[in-house]
């Protein structure tokens, strides 16, 4: 058991280390080389991985760049969600080993998306679609009665893409009428298509029921970080903009991820079965 939970925090590890090789190339078009510091220079094999090169004393390049915490701490989380998942799913009779495979790559995902979009506030095609092929291609291979089975998936992509593309247009709308009264031009949006992709994600992930419950969750939390987020500004005598663009894909990834681990206490919690 123990051999197995250090396998996971491995593969978390590894996996993490190639979410930040696909962080630092993919929003540039480029393709992903070996790892990098920021100037540009190759990392040496034993600083491949962000953790190692903070603790071998190789966060920076001969030239002085520095490797964000960002390197760490993404290889930290990815394992972190990785052993979760394991711990709370491995038990369950109705998990197959499978099953168990597509959401440990999920969680890659998910690092991998919330990254670039807190860095460069783009969810990008290059990812999302490859995560719905794979999303699509486990709903076939592993329907169970509590997951979703081809159509049941469909059917939650389809649903987190309309509702959020209808929030899409609104948000297109609101700046339109926004900008007539103002009279100046704002050129930043509520919420951007890679939202809508993401939500369509999640749905074909989680399928019709649960992803109805990951879409409540998904409100309240980005509510509730743009008020921290207002709060923190005029604490620290920032202000606020109203226009100000904040992240929206990271809420979506939290309420995936809640539904996915924790989706008989969220049911319960909600409608009390």
């Amino acid at each position: 058991m123990l051999l197995m939970y250090v396998l996971i925090a491995v593969i978390g590890l590894l996996a993490g280390g190639m979410v930040n090789v696909l962080a630092d190339d993919l929003p540039h078009y480029r393709r992903p080389r070996t790892p990098r510091y920021p100037d540009g220079t190759p990392r040496t094999p034993t600083a491949w991985l962000g953790l190692a090169a903070f603790l071998t004393g190789q966060r920076a390049s001969p030239h002085g760049a520095k490797l964000s915490w960002r390197y760490p701490l993404a290889e930290i989380g990815t394992a972190l969600l990785m052993l979760l998942t394991y711990a709370l799913k491995h038990d369950n009779p109705d998990v197959s080993g499978l099953q168990l495979v597509f959401w440990l790559a999920y969680m890659a995902i998910f690092v991998l998306i919330t990254v670039v979009d807190i860095e460069h506030r783009l969810i990008l095609f290059s990812v999302i679609i490859p995560a719905c092929v794979l999303a699509l291609l486990d709903a076939v291979l592993t329907p169970v009665q509590d997951e979703p089975n081809l159509q049941r998936a469909v059917l939650g992509g389809a649903l987190g893409f309309g509702v959020f593309f209808l929030l899409y247009i609104g948000g297109f709308v609101y700046t339109y009428v926004a900008q007539k009264i103002q009279g100046r031009d704002i050129t930043e949006v509520a919420f951007g298509y890679g939202d809508v992709m993401m939500a369509t994600l999640s749905g074909l992930i989680l399928g019709l029921e649960a992803v109805i419950f990951a879409l409540f969750i998904t409100v309240f939390l980005g509510a509730l970080g743009a008020l921290v987020y207002i709060v923190g500004s005029r604490v620290v005598g920032r202000g606020y903009s109203l226009f100000t663009a904040l992240p929206y894909g990271p809420y979506i990834v939290a309420g995936t991820i809640i539904m996915l681990l924790f989706a008989p206490q969220v049911r319960y919690l909600m409608v009390g079965y």
